[in-house]
Protein backbone atom coordinates (compact mmCIF):
# COMPACT_ATOMS: atom_id res chain seq x y z
CA UNK A 1 0.00 0.00 0.00
CA UNK A 2 2.97 2.32 1.22
CA UNK A 3 4.09 2.29 -2.80
CA UNK A 4 0.47 2.67 -4.46
CA UNK A 5 -0.08 5.61 -2.09
CA UNK A 6 3.20 7.21 -2.76
CA UNK A 7 2.24 6.76 -6.64
CA UNK A 8 -0.58 8.23 -6.41
CA UNK A 9 0.92 11.23 -4.99
CA UNK A 10 3.39 11.67 -7.45
CA UNK A 11 0.66 11.37 -10.30
CA UNK A 12 -1.40 14.06 -8.37
CA UNK A 13 1.49 16.35 -8.48
CA UNK A 14 2.79 16.80 -11.99
CA UNK A 15 2.13 18.78 -14.52
CA UNK A 16 2.00 16.70 -17.68
CA UNK A 17 -0.65 13.81 -17.88
CA UNK A 18 0.54 10.23 -18.13
CA UNK A 19 -0.69 7.68 -20.69
CA UNK A 20 -3.42 5.77 -20.51
CA UNK A 21 -0.74 2.40 -20.37
CA UNK A 22 0.67 4.20 -17.33
CA UNK A 23 -2.50 4.27 -16.19
CA UNK A 24 -4.32 1.30 -16.89
CA UNK A 25 -1.23 -0.23 -15.28
CA UNK A 26 -1.28 2.12 -11.96
CA UNK A 27 -5.25 1.46 -11.93
CA UNK A 28 -4.80 -2.93 -12.14
CA UNK A 29 -2.04 -3.26 -9.45
CA UNK A 30 -4.60 -0.95 -7.12
CA UNK A 31 -7.46 -3.47 -8.06
CA UNK A 32 -5.24 -6.40 -7.64
CA UNK A 33 -3.75 -5.35 -4.23
CA UNK A 34 -7.49 -4.46 -3.53
CA UNK A 35 -9.05 -7.49 -4.28
CA UNK A 36 -5.93 -9.56 -2.27
CA UNK A 37 -5.98 -7.67 0.85
CA UNK A 38 -8.92 -5.43 1.31
CA UNK A 39 -10.49 -7.62 3.49
CA UNK A 40 -7.82 -7.01 6.13
CA UNK A 41 -7.07 -3.34 5.90
CA UNK A 42 -7.16 -1.79 9.37
CA UNK A 43 -8.25 2.39 9.75
CA UNK A 44 -5.40 3.95 8.44
CA UNK A 45 -5.04 1.24 5.09
CA UNK A 46 -8.77 2.22 4.98
CA UNK A 47 -8.27 5.79 4.56
CA UNK A 48 -5.49 5.52 1.73
CA UNK A 49 -7.28 3.15 0.03
CA UNK A 50 -10.11 5.37 -0.22
CA UNK A 51 -8.02 8.35 -0.99
CA UNK A 52 -6.47 6.01 -3.94
CA UNK A 53 -10.14 4.99 -5.55
CA UNK A 54 -11.55 8.65 -5.06
CA UNK A 55 -8.57 9.91 -7.00
CA UNK A 56 -8.09 7.63 -9.80
CA UNK A 57 -11.62 7.19 -10.16
CA UNK A 58 -12.58 11.02 -10.81
CA UNK A 59 -9.13 10.78 -12.90
CA UNK A 60 -10.80 8.23 -15.09
CA UNK A 61 -13.83 10.10 -15.01
CA UNK A 62 -12.69 13.22 -16.34
CA UNK A 63 -10.47 11.45 -19.11
CA UNK A 64 -13.67 9.78 -20.20
CA UNK A 65 -15.53 12.80 -20.71
CA UNK A 66 -12.66 13.55 -22.74
CA UNK A 67 -12.13 10.26 -24.51
CA UNK A 68 -14.04 8.76 -27.63
CA UNK A 69 -14.73 5.32 -28.50
CA UNK A 70 -13.19 2.14 -26.99
CA UNK A 71 -10.73 4.70 -24.65
CA UNK A 72 -13.85 6.41 -23.08
CA UNK A 73 -15.38 2.70 -22.58
CA UNK A 74 -12.42 1.71 -20.61
CA UNK A 75 -11.64 4.77 -18.49
CA UNK A 76 -15.96 4.84 -17.45
CA UNK A 77 -15.17 0.80 -16.62
CA UNK A 78 -12.11 1.88 -14.21
CA UNK A 79 -14.23 4.39 -12.75
CA UNK A 80 -17.24 1.87 -12.30
CA UNK A 81 -15.09 -0.45 -10.88
CA UNK A 82 -13.03 2.45 -8.24
CA UNK A 83 -16.14 4.07 -7.37
CA UNK A 84 -17.61 0.42 -5.96
CA UNK A 85 -14.29 0.46 -3.77
CA UNK A 86 -14.72 4.06 -2.63
CA UNK A 87 -18.26 3.14 -1.33
CA UNK A 88 -17.10 -0.10 0.35
CA UNK A 89 -14.05 2.15 1.85
CA UNK A 90 -16.34 4.99 3.00
CA UNK A 91 -18.89 2.61 4.74
CA UNK A 92 -16.24 0.80 6.68
CA UNK A 93 -15.19 4.23 7.76
CA UNK A 94 -18.56 5.63 8.89
CA UNK A 95 -18.80 2.23 11.08
CA UNK A 96 -15.73 3.16 12.51
CA UNK A 97 -17.73 6.42 13.59
CA UNK A 98 -16.63 8.85 11.18
CA UNK A 99 -19.34 11.40 9.94
CA UNK A 100 -19.29 12.31 6.45
CA UNK A 101 -17.74 16.49 7.53
CA UNK A 102 -14.98 13.99 9.19
CA UNK A 103 -13.97 11.59 6.28
CA UNK A 104 -13.75 15.22 3.84
CA UNK A 105 -11.59 17.04 6.41
CA UNK A 106 -9.54 13.99 6.78
CA UNK A 107 -9.26 13.47 2.89
CA UNK A 108 -8.46 16.98 1.95
CA UNK A 109 -5.46 16.81 4.39
CA UNK A 110 -4.50 13.32 2.85
CA UNK A 111 -3.25 15.79 -0.10
CA UNK A 112 -0.58 17.40 2.23
CA UNK A 113 0.69 13.82 3.00
CA UNK A 114 4.65 13.42 3.48
CA UNK A 115 5.06 10.63 1.23
CA UNK A 116 8.68 10.46 1.06
CA UNK A 117 9.53 9.75 5.08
Amino acid sequence: MKELYKQIHIYLNMEEEISFEEFDNYYKKVIDYFNDNADKFDEELLWKALFISENVMSNAEARAKESKGSLMKKYQKIAQRLSLWAQNFTARLAEKGYTEDQMNERFENMFQDDVNS
